[in-house]
C-alpha cells in the first residue's frame, strides 16, 4: 500500500520514499494520517461507519486446482539480537507457510488477521487516512487457506516462494496472490518482520507493535533518515536469509519448521517476490543469497530516497544487477525509463528480465487494497476520487486477474519451468490492462 502517506505541503500526495514506506513514514514533520489517526483524528468515511456498525472486507477465492492448507509458525534466530529492540537477545518472526492441501472439509478458514494484529492494524496502516479507526471489522476477514489442512503429497516436493510485504503491512496483505500460488501447486511462506509490521502476534497471544512511527520521528529529527531506511532494508534481507535457513534444512530434518513439510519443498526452487519494500527485499535478497533463484519486484524502489524517481542512493542489487530471472511490475507510471533505480537493475542485469505496467493501478493495487477497497468504499462513504488515488481506476477483478496470471505465470515459467510462455512474448489480448516495457 501506499506506506504512511506522508504529506508535504503543496504537492499531491504519491507513493514515496525508500522501500517506499519507511521513507515516507518518516518524512516530513509527522503529518502520516496514520500516525494522526492513532492521536484521534478521523478518515474521511468516519460519519456514516459510525452510524451503520462495522463493515467487513471479504478476499478472492483462488482459482487454481489445489484447496489451500496453512499453519503458522514462529521462528528463532539466536545468532543475532533483535535489531529493533536490543535488550532483546534474538530475533524472532512469525510465518505462514501456504500450501496445495489434500482435503478442507470441515476444517476452519482461516483469519486474514488475529484479534490482536487486526486491532493494531485498525490503528497504524497504509491507508493514508482514507479508512476511519473503528469501521472496519478486519478480525473478521476469511481467507480460502483452511487451518492445519492435510498436505497434498501426491506431487513429490515443490517449489518454494517467500513473500515479503510492505512496510507496516502484514505478512497476509498479499493473500490475494500468495494464495492463489498455493492453490496452483506452490509452497507459500510469508514473513512477518517483527517491530516493522504494524503488529504480529505470536502464540499464547502475545503481540508486538511496531517501533518505526518512535525510528521515524528520530531519525526525521536527526537528519539520518537514510541510514534508517538501509537499517531497514537490511534487517529485512536478514529476516528472509534465517527463513531460507530453516526451509534448506528442513529435508534432512533440521530447522523450525514442521516435519511434515520435509519431503514437500524443492530447496533448488525458490523464489520470493513482494510489494514495495517488499519487492526491494526480495530481489536484494537474491542479489545477496545464491539460493533464490528468480524474484519479482510489484512496485518497489530499488535505492535508498525519498521520491521514486529521484536519482542516487542506488542499492546493492541495483548497481550490481542480477544474472537469475526478474520481474518488475509497476504502477501507471512507473518502469525502468521512470524510476532511476530500476533502470539501474535493468541496465546491470544479465539475466531474463521482463518490466510490466499495470495500467490504471497505484501503488496499493498490489496488495489486497486492490480487491477489498472496492467492497468496503459505498459500505463506509468513502470518495471515489480517494479510493481511486489509493488503488488505481482499474476495476478489483482485472487487477486480481492480471496480477495473478503474470505473477504465477513468472514462478510457474521460472521455477517449474513450465508454463503459458506465450505470456511473455507480448501483449495478450486476454490481459489488455498489462503493457511490456522495452
Amino acid at each position: 500500500m501506499r506506506e504512511s502517506g506522508v504529506r508535504n505541503a503543496g504537492r499531491r500526495p504519491g507513493r514515496r520514499g525508500v522501500l517506499a514506506g519507511a521513507g515516507a513514514l518518516a518524512a516530513a514533520a509527522w503529518l502520516a494520517p496514520a500516525v494522526a489517526r492513532a492521536a484521534g483524528r478521523r478518515g474521511r468515511g468516519g460519519e456514516r461507519a459510525a452510524a451503520g456498525g462495522l463493515a467487513r472486507a471479504t478476499l478472492p477465492r483462488p482459482s487454481g486446482p489445489f484447496p489451500v492448507g496453512t499453519v503458522s509458525v514462529r521462528l528463532v534466530d539466536r545468532s543475532r539480537p533483535d535489531p529493533w529492540v536490543p535488550e532483546v537477545p534474538y530475533r524472532e518472526l512469525m510465518v505462514s507457510l501456504r500450501y496445495p492441501a489434500r482435503e478442507v472439509a470441515g476444517l476452519r478458514r482461516a483469519p486474514q488477521l488475529t484479534a490482536g494484529e487486526a486491532a493494531a492494524f485498525d490503528q497504524l496502516n497504509n491507508f493514508a487516512g482514507l479508512l476511519p479507526a473503528g469501521a472496519v471489522d478486519w478480525a473478521g476477514t476469511r481467507t480460502f487457506a483452511y487451518e492445519d489442512a492435510p498436505l497434498d503429497r501426491r506431487h513429490g516436493p515443490r517449489p518454494v516462494v517467500l513473500y515479503s510485504p510492505g512496510v507496516l503491512d502484514p505478512r497476509s496483505f498479499g493473500t490475494t496472490l500468495t494464495d492463489e500460488l498455493a492453490s496452483r501447486g506452490h509452497v507459500v511462506v510469508t514473513v512477518d518482520h517483527t517491530y516493522e509490521v504494524s503488529a504480529v502476534e505470536f502464540p499464547g497471544g502475545r503481540v508486538l507493535t511496531s517501533v518505526l512511527p518512535a525510528e521515524a520521528e528520530a531519525a526525521a529529527e536527526a537528519g539520518t533518515l537514510t541510514e534508517l531506511l538501509r537499517k531497514t532494508a537490511a534487517v529485512r534481507v536478514a529476516d528472509t536469509r534465517f527463513v531460507l535457513d530453516q526451509l534448506t534444512a528442513l529435508p534432512a530434518g533440521g530447522g523450525q519448521l514442521p516435519w511434515r513439510f520435509r519431503h514437500a519443498v524443492d530447496t533448488g526452487a525458490i523464489g520470493m517476490f513482494g510489494q514495495s519494500a517488499g519487492g526491494f527485499t526480495a530481489l536484494q535478497a537474491m542479489h545477496d543469497d545464491p539460493r533464490l533463484t528468480a524474484a519479482a519486484d510489484l512496485d518497489g524502489v530499488l535505492a535508498y530516497v525519498q521520491e521514486d524517481t529521484e536519482p542516487g542512493g542506488l542499492s546493492p542489487v541495483a548497481v550490481d544487477g542480477l544474472e537469475g530471472p526478474v520481474l518488475l511490475m509497476g504502477m501507471e507510471g512507473h518502469d525502468h525509463h521512470s524510476v532511476p533505480s530500476w533502470g539501474a537493475l535493468w541496465e546491470h542485469s544479465t539475466g531474463p528480465r521482463a518490466d510490466l505496467t499495470l495500467s490504471g493501478s497505484r501503488h496499493a493495487t498490489f496488495t489486497d487494497a486492490a480487491w477489498m477497497l472496492p467492497s468496503l468504499a459505498p459500505r463506509l462513504g468513502l470518495p471515489a476520487e480517494a479510493v481511486a488515488e489509493t488503488i488505481g481506476t482499474i476495476p478489483a477483478g482485472r487487477a486480481v486477474a492480471a496480477q495473478r496470471a503474470y505473477v504465477a505465470g513468472f514462478f510457474a515459467s521460472r521455477l517449474l519451468g513450465r508454463g503459458d510462455e506465450s505470456l511473455w512474448e507480448g501483449p495478450s489480448p486476454l490481459f489488455p490492462e498489462i503493457r511490456f516495457v522495452s
